[in-house]
């Protein structure tokens, strides 16, 4: 078990119909000191329910859920102004690909899949916790620039337009999954003067997080498949 922040436990919710696999994820969780289970919800509806009496820093959402879908509950608990401070990742299957970005759309900070490394679903938890990157950025990138190409591109929204040349520099590179430290790499400026940067954009935009810049640069045509490599 290795500490990586001082201060409480990141807490999480497990949302999956299958026992086996919240009980899977749960034993590999509270293992990790900065990290702590604290509810379980085998459907939607419930999900919802139980997120709105804890709270959970993440809830990490199945996006197949009996009576009530991942996305449904998704989207109910990103629209819930009480909640505004949880970010929910879809746990899906490569098979389910077309979820993924309607996943986004809706207010999904990033996903993971059901049958990531541990590690990988360990620091997915911890850097949504902190809302510093989206998950997996390589492969959420391909996956937003595929489905991209399948909407018609509206003229660019108006509020792209109240951006300086450097904050549209630095949604692109949002867009390409880059964390805080890499944008910061990238322009030559500081850790801090990156963030600064991305929460401005976030800010303007009236986006809840990373994952609803990227989906915007699509959409608006700001990044467009294959510019960002």
């Amino acid at each position: 078990m290795i500490m990586t922040d001082v201060g409480p436990p990141i807490r999480v919710m497990l949302a999956d119909d299958q026992k086996l696999v919240r009980a899977g994820f749960r034993s590999i969780l509270d293992g990790e000191d900065d990290i702590t289970v604290v509810a379980e919800a085998g459907d939607g509806a419930e999900a919802v329910r139980i997120a709105a009496q804890t709270r959970p820093d993440v809830v990490l959402m199945d996006v197949r859920m009996p009576v009530l879908d991942g996305l449904e509950a998704t989207r109910r608990i990103v629209a819930d102004p009480r909640l505004s401070d949880v970010r929910v990742v879809i746990l899906t299957t490569f098979d389910l690909d077309d979820y993924v970005y309607t996943a986004l759309k809706v207010g999904a900070s990033g996903f993971l899949v059901k049958d990531t490394d541990p590690i990988e679903l360990i620091h997915g938890v911890r850097v949504t916790a902190r809302g510093d990157a989206l998950l997996a950025p390589s492969v959420t990138r391909r996956l937003i620039a595929e489905f991209a190409t399948r909407i018609k591109l509206p003229p660019p929204a108006r509020d792209l337009e109240q951006l300086t040349e450097r904050e549209r520099e630095v949604m692109t590179l949002v867009a390409g999954g880059l964390s805080n430290d890499e944008i910061a790499a990238r322009l030559v400026v500081s850790p801090a003067t990156a963030k600064t940067h991305v929460s401005r954009v976030l800010t303007k935009l009236g986006a809840r997080d990373r994952a609803q810049l990227v989906v915007l640069a699509y959409e608006s045509g700001m990044v467009r498949p294959g510019w960002l490599g």
